[in-house]
């Protein structure tokens, strides 16, 4: 429970989120993420937010956003990932795959730090700001780091909602295609819900499905990372030396998410449930970034913003292809 010191900070966040979640409802494509993260970096750098927030915003960045992944397991029903049989969650191990290990490998030839690399690898292969928050801990990032990594793969999704009708209209393809590589390729849900809009028909159960084959990743992902940094922390550290603290192998909250996505897969939960969930989910990952966002500091985020943006448009890119040619494939 939060403290009356912080209780403050929380509601302010909270009120922007809920605001950022009705504009998102009420203009199409547009995601209640991506305002709250907006709203939290203007409001920062043009110095209006108050300083007794801050405990409060330090404290929204974390809780509500752990909730918000555990809600996102009840989007995951596996049944329906395998309803088309072996063709979607292979894609998926391909897309977060390679896309990880590219991403990776093009972050250290342009000499970006390794636990900043894995935020973004996973944040644009899985699924978002989701991924960097489920992963964070895992690979013992900083906050600077997490923000950064969200920053950018909230920007470069964004991006995405009308490159990939257009390209896909350049290129020819289906509706069933469009849809595929849109789940395949699309960091962020709420994005990949706004390019299955504008296809219509059957398009957006696709494109979800696809998608939401890829956020399945996201436990065993952490979980890898987790086993790896828990291993360089032993070997680092002299065996008489008291241990320091290592990141859990898999935290909490990510228990949480896969309980969620089993619970979906056994159990004939309601629709109302489902639908009331998603909208929880969106104000509480909103509330999240608008916390996230108010720790942006933009003249120290530019700083070396090169490197980590030409790193965001490879890994983009390089997703982007993966999921075409999978697209392609299996459609």
């Amino acid at each position: 429970m939060p403290t009356p010191l912080q209780r403050s900070g929380l509601l302010l966040a909270g009120a922007v989120a809920l605001v950022s979640c009705l504009v998102a409802h009420l203009i199409p494509g547009v995601s209640a993420l991506l305002i709250a993260i907006v709203l939290g970096v203007a409001a920062r750098n043009v110095g209006i937010l108050p300083q007794w927030g801050d405990p409060g915003l330090a404290y929204a960045s974390r809780v509500p956003l752990r909730l918000g992944i555990v809600l996102l397991g009840l989007q995951l029903s596996l049944p329906d990932l395998f309803a088309r049989g072996w063709g979607l969650p292979a894609l998926a191990v391909l897309v977060v795959g390679l896309g990880i290990l590219g991403t990776l490998g093009l972050a250290r030839i342009l000499g970006v730090e390794r636990k900043q690399a894995l935020l973004v690898a996973c944040g644009f292969s899985i699924c978002g700001a989701a991924a960097v928050a489920g992963v964070k801990s895992s690979v013992d990032a900083r906050e600077k780091e997490t923000v950064t990594a969200v920053a950018l793969v909230v920007l470069f999704g964004t991006l995405m909602i009308p490159l990939i009708p257009g390209a896909a209209a350049l290129l020819g393809l289906s509706t069933e295609q469009t849809a595929l590589w849109a789940g395949a390729s699309v960091h962020e849900v709420g994005q990949v819900v706004a390019i299955g809009g504008l296809l219509g028909g059957g398009a957006l159960g696709l494109a979800v499905s696809m998608k939401l084959a890829r956020v399945l990743l996201l436990a065993p992902v952490a979980a890898i990372l987790g086993a790896g940094s828990r291993t360089s922390e032993a070997g680092t550290h002299d065996a008489r030396e008291t241990p320091a603290k290592r990141p859990p192998l898999v935290p909490l909250f990510l228990v949480g998410f896969v309980l969620a996505a089993v619970l979906r897969s056994v159990l004939p939960v309601p629709q109302e449930v489902l639908t009331v969930a998603s909208l929880l989910q969106e104000f509480l990952l909103a509330t999240a970034m608008f916390s996230l966002g108010a720790g942006v500091h933009v003249r120290t985020l530019l700083s070396g913003s090169g490197r980590l943006i030409a790193l965001a448009a490879g890994s983009t890119l390089l997703v982007t292809v993966l999921g075409l040619g999978g697209a392609l494939a299996i459609a």
